[in-house]
């Protein structure tokens, strides 16, 4: 029989301990997510947007994400004018 190691049993540990919340911390990012999608998009939804100096240079990466997002939300098409998703 092998000897498991302290890092193999830290590991196994670990894993025993988060299981049942997996889900609960994927269903987590994924509403931070979400904020910050909105905090992103805010100005083309017409809320105000007091970091929106600071966003903009993140739009490219976020309309990548944003097709996702809005399917996610149930809208089959993009909310936004400006912004050509699908």
């Amino acid at each position: 029989m092998k000897k498991l190691s302290v890092k193999k049993l830290l590991e196994f540990y670990d894993e025993v301990l988060s299981l049942p919340h997996k889900s609960e911390m994927k269903r987590e990012i994924r509403d931070e997510d979400d904020v910050f999608l909105l905090l992103c998009f805010s100005e083309l939804l017409g809320i105000p947007n007091p970091v929106s100096y600071y966003t903009l240079e993140l739009y490219p990466e976020m309309i990548e994400r944003f097709h996702e997002w809005h399917l996610r939300m149930g809208m089959e098409k993009s909310p936004l004018t400006g912004i050509r998703c699908c």
